[in-house]
């Protein structure tokens, strides 16, 4: 059985990776080839860079920016983000990346997931759904960084999508962006079980514990944004509380964090005295010759 992958997700305004607040407010968070080196670094599993302006902006990929972040990428490394033609699809794959992200441009021709697909293969394309929740409870998908209602909701769209050869949803709750209270359960069973695909969840994460939740309605990868930004050691946590709470993960991290426990506020609850005494370092003289 496969392992359940975690996902990071780099959104990047203005080539600065932002943390984003429910689509509309962006906070600076610092270079993308940096965050993607830390992201290594600590143990993920994928990484999803996102142009969220490109479409906007009505402009293309930024090709060399692609292929600068790429060569830090030691793990599969996806791109989204003003991609509108099989064309941009080639640089992005020649750019170095492994995956690309589809959103916006697919809605209204998804003729672009099959001809992707075929030249590329399925495991190469993902799309993204940004959807929304009405008053009235029902889901909608949105494009153009969550500004263009479709009419079509998550399962519907996600269904067009598998049948027209995508690899894999990246589904992400509008609503929940950077709320930090964890992922929309009404919004994800529909579209797990309406499709065969994998399902990449994204949306609200604030607590590792949030992750397992994700699991556990079917999603096949947990991913997030925000949370990454929190902590210097927020990945190799997370993937321990999981493993911790019997979820099967990779655990090929710099730190294991064996034994460790989370408080309240996302980080690691102090260890014991003794457990810190055995952890100083030992002074060593300098040697007199």
């Amino acid at each position: 059985m496969l392992k359940t992958r975690m996902v990071g997700v780099l959104v990047v305004k203005d080539d600065l990776v932002v943390q984003s607040l429910g689509f509309e407010r962006y906070l600076p968070v610092g270079v993308p080839s940096i965050a993607v080196d830390y992201l290594n670094r600590w143990g993920i599993d994928e990484i999803v860079l996102l142009d969220i302006h490109a479409s906007l902006e009505g402009r293309g990929p930024r090709f060399e920016k692609i292929a600068e972040y790429a060569k830090h990428a030691q793990v599969p490394f996806a791109v989204g983000g003003g991609i509108a033609e099989t064309h941009d699809i080639d640089r992005i794959i020649r750019s170095g990346a492994d995956k690309v992200v589809l959103n916006t441009a697919v809605a209204s021709h998804p003729s672009l997931i099959a001809d992707g697909a075929r030249r590329y293969g399925n495991q190469c394309i993902v799309v993204s759904i940004d959807a929304r929740q009405h008053a009235d409870g029902r889901y909608e998908v949105y494009t153009n960084a969550g500004r263009r209602p479709t009419g079509m909701t998550p399962a519907e769209w996600a269904r067009v999508a598998e049948e027209h050869g995508a690899g894999e949803i990246l589904l992400n709750s509008i609503d929940r962006d950077g709320s930090k209270r964890g992922y929309d359960a009404a919004l994800i069973e529909p579209v797990v079980q309406a499709v065969r695909i994998p399902v990449i969840v994204c949306g609200g994460v604030g607590h590792p514990g949030q992750f397992l939740e994700a699991i556990r309605l079917g999603a096949s990868a947990v991913a997030a944004a925000n949370f990454f930004h929190y902590t210097e050691h927020s990945v190799a946590v997370a993937k321990r509380a999981l493993s911790d709470a019997g979820a099967d993960v990779r655990l090929d991290m710099l730190v294991g964090y064996e034994g460790a426990c989370l408080v309240r506020n996302e980080r690691l609850a102090k260890r014991p005295d003794d457990v810190l005494e055995k952890l100083r370092f030992e002074h060593i003289p300098e040697e007199v010759i």
